[in-house]
């Protein structure tokens, strides 16, 4: 009767041992224990959260990828729905915040100062595409190098080494020499980014997206490109008179056509709008209170100051 009632809680025992490791296989093994289902679970949830939905329908519907069916009961004419559908994603992106990117060209230059100081004081994030040639100009330039590289607000990124000297098609019927110049920006400088920005043209090549605005540029873009290097353009460009500081396009004009871009999503990317100036334009004391008035309406609207090696920040 001992020996018997010895088998059984022996038995019991093993049972019961034998279910706990299991368990403990399972879960340190096989990952099917409760967290690490719920780990499962959140890396799924997270990946899903980083698939821009919105970007890739309003891309499909500007590229006319999606089929649009009319019902005979309540027929509603496709450019119907595709206005509606339009309509939709551009409240729905309402919904999330409103990247805007000051860049400033040409850098550093007199008007330079006046940019690190703004951009402090207004506590704003600011993005730089710079020419070393200018910054090998004088002291002066240089110490205004110097602050734009010690300013955690201020990204500095690559404008070309000599601007082409201001012969743009000369510069690019040459794509191996354009190269070299950016490659020489970029070890001149000690640039940490590679992004660029073509002088006197508006291209776009990074990720799968590819604009071309003059044909000239594009060999030395595809270049850069197949080197590493995101290269982009601007949405909108705002033009001062560098001696007088007057607005050759007003402010009001400028920020209005900011506001159009983004309440459209007619910008490169939906909710993200590259806005173009250059340092010279804020060497007067008159430039600086047109580009500080414009920064607190930009400030006023909401936007959110974005840095381009963030760019696009997409939903």
């Amino acid at each position: 009767m001992k020996c018997r009632r010895l088998l059984v809680a022996l038995f019991t025992c093993g049972v019961i041992l034998g279910n706990v490791s299991c368990k403990d296989f399972s879960n340190k093994v096989l990952g099917s224990g409760k967290e690490g289902s719920r780990d499962t679970l959140n890396e799924k949830l997270t990946q899903k959260e980083k698939v821009p939905v919105l970007l890739n329908k309003w891309d499909s519907l500007q590229k006319n990828q999606l089929h649009f069916t009319v019902d005979s009961l309540h027929p509603i004419p496709v450019k119907q729905q595709k206005r509606n559908l339009k309509d939709s994603l551009r409240r729905a992106f309402d919904a999330h915040p409103k990247h805007i990117y000051l860049t400033f060209d040409d850098g550093p230059l007199i008007g330079s100062a006046a940019i690190d100081s703004m951009a402090r004081e207004k506590n704003i994030k600011v993005s730089v595409f710079l020419i070393g040639k200018h910054a090998n100009m004088s002291k002066g330039r240089k110490r205004d190098l110097q602050k734009y590289e010690s300013n955690p607000l201020i990204a500095c990124y690559n404008h070309s080494y000599t601007h082409a000297n201001n012969q743009y098609s000369r510069f690019y019927n040459n794509p191996e020499k354009a190269f070299a110049d950016f490659e020489k920006n970029e070890k001149d400088l000690n640039l940490q980014h590679k992004i660029v920005r073509l002088p006197g043209r508006n291209i776009w090549m990074y990720d799968d997206i590819r604009k071309i605005d003059l044909k000239n540029g594009s060999t030395t873009a595809d270049m850069l490109h197949k080197n590493g290097y995101r290269i982009f353009g601007w949405d909108v460009e705002w033009r001062l008179n560098s001696i007088t500081g007057n607005a050759i396009v007003s402010q009001e004009a400028t920020l209005s056509h900011i506001r159009n871009f983004m309440n459209n999503k007619s910008s490169m990317v939906p909710n993200n709008v590259v806005f173009l100036m250059h340092d010279d334009m804020f060497q007067t004391k008159k430039g600086q209170q047109q580009l500080s008035s414009l920064i607190d309406a930009l400030k006023s609207d909401g936007y959110q100051f974005e840095l381009m090696q963030d760019y696009p920040i997409k939903y």
